[in-house]
């Protein structure tokens, strides 16, 4: 645990970096390359680059454009995060959901144990590939959840919202299998039960999901969060993916490109989250 006075915060690229050996990467998935470019300008060569994003395609771009000057090591990390600002004007930031941190085996071996540290424990995993790809498959609600324009909580605790996300979650792995791309689920959940779980009738799932309710009862996901201040959002990097998969192996998609859709027109719209109902988003494929 840090005091106040031994963490220091700068906006300045050029400072933040200077001299430093450990280098966390959390931009959005669009903002990748840009990042690159700050640290091969501003970054000493052989610190440690840490993808801790979103997607599946971060630390391929990352390891392209940092070349031999950086190690990379892929990350992913399983909880929420909520942002907000009390009267004054003054940040708050802290975790909604609980999980571990993941990062490769590929780093230096004191790496895990300058991460874990508590209340945000760091593991090793040996096929973070898979990892991210499972990943993908929980980030599919954050669509969902954007055009709700409710709290996750409250999304997650509506069958009709659960069954949007379990269809989406048996549209990816199809698409997966095509692919020969492997997936392991995070927390120990295997990714085929994940969506006869979310399809439970309410007072079911409330029993067998608990952890999974246990949400702040305002966090959102970052999605959401884009929409409202009109960003541009990583639906190309998380639904986008599955699709291209879709098309190159002619895997039936309908929930996926249709919730894909939605939020392109939310970003067009630039009105925040359009407050969908789980009905607005069914393309008439037949749900769980």
């Amino acid at each position: 645990r840090l005091a106040p006075g031994q963490l220091q915060a700068s906006s300045d690229p050029a400072a933040a970096l200077k001299g430093a050996g450990v280098i966390l990467v959390a931009v959005k998935s669009g903002q990748t390359a840009e990042i690159a470019d700050t640290i091969v300008r501003h970054a000493s060569p052989g610190a440690v680059v840490v993808s801790l994003q979103n997607g599946t395609r971060n630390v391929a771009t990352l390891r392209q454009l940092l070349a031999d000057r950086h190690a990379v090591v892929p990350g992913m990390v399983p909880f929420n995060v909520r942002q907000s600002e009390d009267a004054d004007g003054v940040l708050h930031v802290h975790r909604a959901t609980s999980g571990t941190i993941l990062i490769g085996t590929n780093g230096p071996p004191h790496l895990k144990a300058l991460l874990d540290v508590p209340h945000a424990q760091v593991a090793t995993h040996d096929d973070m590939e898979a990892v991210q790809w499972g990943k993908l498959l929980l980030n599919l609600n954050n669509a969902l959840n954007a055009l709700s324009g409710i709290p996750l909580a409250q999304q997650l605790a509506d069958r009709d919202w659960r069954r949007l996300l379990a269809d989406q979650m048996r549209e990816a792995p199809a698409c997966f299998r095509a692919a020969g791309i492997r997936s392991v689920g995070t927390e120990g959940i295997p990714v085929w039960l994940a969506p006869p779980i979310l399809a439970l009738p309410d007072a079911l799932f409330h029993l067998v999901a608990r952890r999974m309710l246990a949400i702040d009862l305002e966090a959102r996901s970052s999605m959401w969060e884009d929409l409202q201040r009109h960003r541009m959002t990583e639906v190309d990097h998380l639904q986008g993916a599955v699709l291209e998969l879709a098309r190159m192996h002619a895997v039936p998609t309908p929930v996926i490109a249709r919730v894909t859709a939605a939020i392109k027109a939310a970003e067009k719209a630039a009105a925040g989250a359009p407050h969908l109902r789980p009905r607005d988003l069914r393309s008439g494929a037949k749900s769980a």
